[in-house]
C-alpha cells in the first residue's frame, strides 16, 4: 500500500515529531573576527604593611646630684639681664660697678642657692614628700591666724643684698661650665646598657664592662621626691635593679632622666626572648 505524502504549506504548523527525535538548532551567525581584544586580568601589587623597627637596646645615665643645680645659673643669668636693664652705675674705689637699684634681686638669688643646696642634700620622697608640704602648708596658716606675719615682714626691709653685675655674670658662668661638664661628659663616662636577656655595666675610659642576665632580675622605681625629682629634675628618678644567681648584686642608678618612660622600655625589652629573633 503506496503512503500518501501530503505538503504542508508555509504557514501551517510543523508536523508533531515522534518522541525520542532530535530538534535541529539554528546556526548563529558567527560573531566578528575584528572584536576588540579582552585585556588579560593581572592582580594587584600586594604592598607590605610597614614593620615598626623593634628597640634592640636602651642606655641609661645616671646623674649626680650636681645636675638639679641648674636653676642657679639660670637665675643668675635673669639677674644679670636685670642688672644690665635697669642697673645704675655706682663708683666702688677706682672701680665703676653696675648695680640692681632694688634689694631684692640679691635676696632672691641668695634664697635661690640656699633652696637648691637644701633640696639635693635631703631626700624627702613618697609620703614624706607629702608630709612636708602639708607641714608648710599648716606653718603658713598658723601664722596668718596669730597675725605673725605682719611682724615677720617688717623684718625685711632691714634685709639688704647687691651684686654687681660682673658677680652675677662670672659666677653663674662658672656654674654652668661645671654643670655641663659634669651632666653631659662626667656623668657619660660610665652607663647601663640594656638588651633583651643581658644587662651590660660599661666604663668609657679602660675599657670596663660587667654583664649580668636579666633572668630573674628586678627593676624597681623607687618612690619618688617632689622638690627634687619633678620641680628640680623636670621628671628624673632612680631605678633599683636586683640581680639574680649565686652572686647578688644591688644596683641603684641615681637621677635618671624620663624615667617613666625609661621604666616602660625596659619592661618591653625584657619582655623580648633573647632566643627568638623579631620580625
Amino acid at each position: 500500500m503506496t503512503p500518501i505524502q501530503q505538503d504542508y504549506p508555509a504557514t501551517s504548523a510543523p508536523p508533531v515529531m515522534a518522541p525520542g527525535t532530535a530538534v535541529p538548532m539554528a546556526s548563529a551567525p558567527l560573531q566578528d573576527a575584528q572584536a576588540a581584544p579582552v585585556a588579560p586580568m593581572t592582580a594587584a601589587p600586594v604592598q607590605a604593611m610597614p614593620v615598626a623597627p623593634v628597640q634592640r637596646e636602651l642606655i641609661l645615665y645616671s646623674h649626680s646630684t650636681f645636675f638639679y643645680w641648674w636653676p642657679v645659673w639660670a637665675v643668675g643669668y635673669f639677674m644679670a639681664l636685670l642688672t644690665l636693664i635697669q642697673g645704675e652705675y655706682v663708683k666702688v674705689g677706682d672701680f665703676t660697678v653696675q648695680i640692681h637699684p632694688s634689694k631684692n634681686v640679691g635676696v632672691i638669688f641668695t634664697m635661690v642657692f640656699v633652696f637648691v643646696i637644701l633640696f639635693t642634700n635631703m631626700a624627702l620622697r613618697g609620703k614624706s614628700s607629702v608630709i612636708a608640704v602639708l607641714a608648710v602648708m599648716f606653718v603658713t596658716v598658723l601664722f596668718a591666724y596669730l597675725g605673725w606675719w605682719d611682724h615677720i615682714l617688717s623684718w625685711l626691709p632691714y634685709l639688704a643684698v647687691f651684686m654687681n653685675l660682673g658677680f652675677y655674670v662670672l659666677f653663674s658662668t662658672l656654674m654652668l661650665i661645671g654643670w655641663a661638664m659634669t651632666v653631659f661628659v662626667y656623668d657619660h663616662m660610665t652607663f647601663w646598657r640594656v638588651r633583651p636577656g643581658q644587662l651590660t655595666q660599661e666604663t668609657v675610659i679602660g675599657g670596663a664592662a660587667k654583664s649580668f642576665d636579666t633572668r630573674g632580675m628586678v627593676f624597681e622605681k623607687r618612690l619618688e621626691d617632689v622638690f627634687r625629682h619633678w620641680v628640680l629634675g623636670l621628671g628624673s628618678g632612680d631605678i633599683r635593679i636586683a640581680t639574680s644567681g649565686a652572686r647578688r648584686e644591688e644596683l641603684v642608678l641615681t637621677n635618671v632622666l624620663f624615667v617613666d618612660r625609661k621604666v616602660q622600655e625596659i619592661q618591653k625589652l625584657l619582655a623580648v626572648t633573647p632566643d627568638v629573633p623579631t620580625a
